[in-house]
């Protein structure tokens, strides 16, 4: 691999001028690699390059569903500069992949089952022979009838050889024959959100000497990736390595396996690099959604408003492969009735297979479709009994203690009431009635064609939870080392830098514990030990936890010589400021001549208590923690034209520990924007399977222009005693909470019932008898 390659690859998080800034737990310390990213020299995996690269093309599927009858790749092998060209008769090894169940091809072999899935792969030796070389593939397709309604597909023709259903998970907790004197009905839509990150995917491969391969590409889970490679590739793990590059954020899967896996097969063919840089469409095309979701509640309440029973139906379209359906199925059901006390509870869930985009993990699934639907129920509820939507809520808030309707007692903090009344009772921003009307801030914009008379402002309130690491039994285990010489700290752990914090966190976590000031954070690859995907806090928890754990064996190494020498124990040593001192104040030196030169070194795991998998009737402990946020939204809705401008968001969030007050605002501001597209604008639409306008202008993201004033009113700081340091996930909860809040207030501007996420002009437009 060329100097440059390699250079781009291997840079080290560091912290500019350590000595002049803050450390430790609970400071705002800045992210390492910010000037980097600002300045536009931090190396992604599109920068790269290696001598004698080749460029990649895949040819993807026109059709969500057909038959192929042949594959013709003659007229592409005899272009002019044409080095290789793939397809399923290539792969050496096991045809199938997959992460949560292997179901997906590298490549379509007799049948194809949604757009865009990959045909064959090229490599030539520049991007644009490349493409036209993927195009003269030949591909004689018998197009079939897609099953694109999730509803249809029980009775559909199978899909897949097991059939369409992926999973079913029938809850029952309670009495079955409990009725309320208060019930209400509802039925409602989730679309689907593509995660849209800021850099498509890019990727390059260069073979090995021992014939394997290295692949150099954006990967959340490294070690799930290489090992899916090498299956596929026919070869040991320990000849395929991933190299993780600078990840252009990630709110999901960030790296498609079916991008990942014809790159290195291709430089295998080929024994030369091979880079791939996916187009939008591409990438839109490839990677998973958000599961759109179909949702029929009942809720049975007493005169008084406590829920007493809840019945709930929910249906996924997980598209055409299962991936982690069965993981997101297991979070909705399990938290389809919310953060409220339910004695009773019946749900059935199921997830199917269709011929539809596929759908996977992204941040808050399961959770924030179910949230959307209860929170409406409780707001329909509210309106049948007459009562302040807040004051229902808080009459059956969750709190410590309370049973979940899996039949899990809830052991960790959950301030729920607390949380909800700190935004009831914050201020509501100003009416813009006092406002010159040219200076209105209206829905559709500044230069929006409604009228100030036609504008009605809105209220609403949502509560959310998640689930933070894997459920179900899931082995959540993290790896670190951390080594000491000369001053300098290194943390080795292949935890991955989503955007989410982590590196910051470990520099500070070795800060707190060493006292050193400089800390750097090593590159991730799959030579480190795993220590699993970047998803549901797991890496602040586990990770962090395992970085700890390494540094305080280091710590004992390096304070055990001086406790000897002084006759006491080295819980009577503290660390302040890079300076080691005793209790009684005879000992004071520092970290740097206590090292006397030497080298220190220790490695450590984090595993977390276990969990088991829900039984035949949804019952078990399937969840090590909960995290829990409440949002009063405010919203101005022009009834005339059904457009929504979000005003104001008020949050306050269960965090266990602020670890990094400018981070974590970072990431529930970040989380509340998300909702808010999740709520008005983001919908990846589809016709018979066919994805239509797969680009930023037809897939509307929200902007800086669409943020509204977001207000942290209220970080609740207890302790969740399990967890390394006692924080909590603080991405997903305001993601999963904000959409309904969202679509509360649009309920209480416009009278509308709002059933449906994205919530759609005709749905909020009001008309006059």
């Amino acid at each position: 691999m060329s100097n440059e390659a390699a250079t781009a690859t291997t840079t080290a998080e560091v912290a500019p001028d350590a000595e002049a800034l803050p450390h430790g737990l609970g400071v705002s310390l800045p992210t390492a690699d910010a000037r980097a990213k600002t300045e536009g020299t931090f190396p992604y995996a599109a920068d790269l390059w290696a001598e004698g690269l080749l460029w990649a093309a895949v040819l993807r599927s026109p059709h969500p569903h057909a038959r192929i009858v042949s594959i013709d790749t003659a007229h592409a092998r005899e272009m002019p500069g044409v080095r290789a060209v793939v397809t399923h008769e290539d792969v050496p090894g096991t045809e199938l992949h997959g992460r949560g169940r292997a179901d997906r091809p590298m490549f379509a072999s007799e049948v194809v089952r949604h757009h865009g899935e990959p045909i064959a792969a090229v490599a030539a030796d520049h991007p644009d022979t490349a493409r036209m070389a993927a195009a003269a593939v030949i591909v004689e397709y018998e197009v079939l009838d897609p099953v694109t309604d999730p509803e249809q597909a029980f009775e559909a023709e199978a899909l897949h050889p097991d059939g369409n259903l992926i999973r079913h998970i029938p809850l029952r907790h309670g009495d079955p024959e409990a009725l309320g004197e208060i019930v209400v009905e509802g039925l409602y839509r989730i679309g689907r959100q593509d995660p849209a990150p800021i850099g498509a995917e890019a990727g390059l491969a260069v073979p090995r000497p021992d014939g394997g391969v290295e692949l150099y590409v954006a990967s959340t889970d490294p070690h799930a990736d290489r090992d899916a490679a090498a299956a596929c590739y026919g070869l040991e793990p320990e000849r395929v390595k991933v190299v993780v590059t600078g990840v252009p954020g990630a709110i999901a899967d960030r790296e498609d396996q079916g991008f990942q896996l014809p790159l290195g097969l291709l430089a295998l063919k080929t024994g030369c690099p091979v880079k791939l840089t996916a187009t939008r469409e591409e990438s839109f095309l490839g990677h998973v959604h958000r599961h759109p979701t179909l949702l029929r509640y009942r809720h049975h309440a007493d005169t008084d408003g406590k829920l007493v029973k809840v019945e709930a139906q929910i249906l996924l379209d997980a598209g055409a492969y299962a991936d982690t359906s069965g993981e997101t199925l297991a979070a909705a059901v399990s938290f389809a009735c919310g953060p409220y006390v339910v004695p009773n509870a019946f749900i059935e869930g199921w997830a199917v297979r269709t011929n539809n985009p596929p759908s996977g993990h992204v941040r808050g699934e399961g959770a924030m479709q179910v949230c959307a639907a209860y929170e409406a129920q409780m707001d329909k509820l509210a309106k049948k009994l007459g009562v302040d939507p807040a004051e229902l809520r808080l009459r059956n808030a969750m709190a410590t203690g309370d049973v979940l309707p899996t039949g899990q007692s809830v052991t960790c903090p959950a301030p729920v009431a607390e949380l909800l009344q700190a935004v009831r009772d914050f201020p509501l921003p100003a009416l813009p009635k006092d406002t010159p009307e040219d200076e209105w801030l209206l829905p559709g914009g500044p230069e929006g064609a409604g009228e100030p008379g036609a504008v009605r402002r809105g209220v609403g309130y949502g509560l959310g939870m998640v689930h933070m690491l894997g459920a179900e039994g899931a082995d959540e285990v993290s790896t670190a080392t951390v080594k000491v010489h000369d001053g300098i700290a290194t943390v080795l752990c292949a935890a991955v830098e989503t955007g989410q914090g982590f590196t910051t966190l470990a520099r500070q976590i070795v800060q707190e514990t060493l006292g050193i000031d400089e800390v750097h954070v090593a590159p991730v690859d799959t030579d480190q030990p795993p220590a699993g995907p970047g998803a549901r806090g797991r890496h602040t928890w586990v990770s962090g936890g395992a970085v700890e754990r390494a540094a305080k064996m280091v710590r004992t190494q390096l304070l055990q010589p001086l406790a000897h020498k002084f006759g006491m124990s080295t819980e009577l040593l503290q660390i302040t400021d890079g300076k080691i001192t005793s209790y009684d104040g005879v000992l004071s030196t520092t970290v740097t001549e206590a090292m006397d030169g030497k080298e220190l070194w220790a490695t450590a795991q984090c595993r977390p208590h276990p969990t088991e998998p829900l039984d035949e009737a949804g019952q078990g402990d399937a969840f090590v923690g909960l995290a829990f946020c409440a949002i009063r939204a405010v919203v101005d809705v022009d009834i005339e034209l059904g457009s929504v401008r979000v005003v104001e968001v008020a949050l306050a969030q269960d965090v266990g520990r602020v670890l990094n007050p400018a981070q974590l605002a970072a990431r529930i501001e970040a989380g509340v924007t998300q909702g808010v597209g999740i709520a008005l604008t983001e919908n990846l639409r589809s016709a018979r399977g066919l994805i239509r306008h797969p680009d930023l202008t037809g897939y509307a993201l929200p902007t800086a222009l669409d943020a509204p004033d977001i207000r942290i009113v209220k970080l609740v700081e207890e302790r969740d005693v399990v967890a390394p340091f006692g924080a909590k996930a603080a991405s997903a909860v305001p993601v999963v909470t904000s959409p309904a809040a969202i679509a509360s207030a649009v309920r209480a501007a416009t009278g509308r019932p709002v059933n449906r996420l994205p919530i759609r002009p005709q749905a909020a437009v009001v008309t006059t008898p």
